[in-house]
């Protein structure tokens, strides 16, 4: 058994589960997820509680074993709690401000960079230089923060640009000057 896939999920108070067809419907209080279960893979639910199964121990059945059930935690966490990713600007005149739902970006290029959010997706800001990426698809969030990262990637030499908080940007030595 595959030492991710046969733990049990848990489900925690005001979440309701409902399978269908090999699709897995995960409903919270943030909202709503679906998953579809890979083909070779079961799911048995009882007394609030997920277990997934596997049909055969071929080694592509396996790796999805363990997929599958890490996927579902994930979006169990989703609609409970929700997922965030906080990006940080550095630079001079650099900045970010929201206009309606949509976020407007000031990083260096002749002109501003606009970002709309897709459904499920919201920011917020923190000053003009702290941007919050918040959703309930894990998947959704990372993707998005990662696209805003994008605009701008943090200079090397200078560590100016767009960079997700906990990101640590090792600045290189420039070229030393003729004497």
């Amino acid at each position: 058994m595959s030492r991710i896939g046969k733990l049990p999920i848990k489900l925690e108070d005001g979440v309701s589960c409902k399978v269908s067809d090999g699709v897995v419907s995960l409903k919270g209080p943030k909202g709503e997820l679906s998953y579809k279960l890979p083909d070779g893979i079961g799911i048995k639910v009882e007394n609030n509680t997920i277990y997934l199964t596997r049909v055969d121990d071929t080694k592509k059945v396996k790796a999805l074993h363990g997929l599958a059930r890490s996927i579902l935690k994930n979006n169990l966490i989703g609609v409970t709690k929700g997922y965030e990713k906080n990006l940080e600007i550095n630079g001079i005149g650099y900045r970010a401000q929201l206009s309606g739902s949509a976020l407007h970006l000031s990083v260096g290029h002749s002109h501003p960079v606009v970002i709309n959010p897709p459904e499920g997706i919201k920011f917020t800001l923190e000053g003009q230089t702290k941007i919050k990426v918040s959703g309930i698809d894990k998947q959704l969030v990372g993707q998005v923060a990662k696209n805003i990262r994008q605009v701008r990637v943090p200079d090397p030499y200078h560590a100016k640009g767009i960079k997700f908080v906990e990101e640590r940007i090792k600045l290189k030595a420039g070229k030393t000057g003729a004497k």
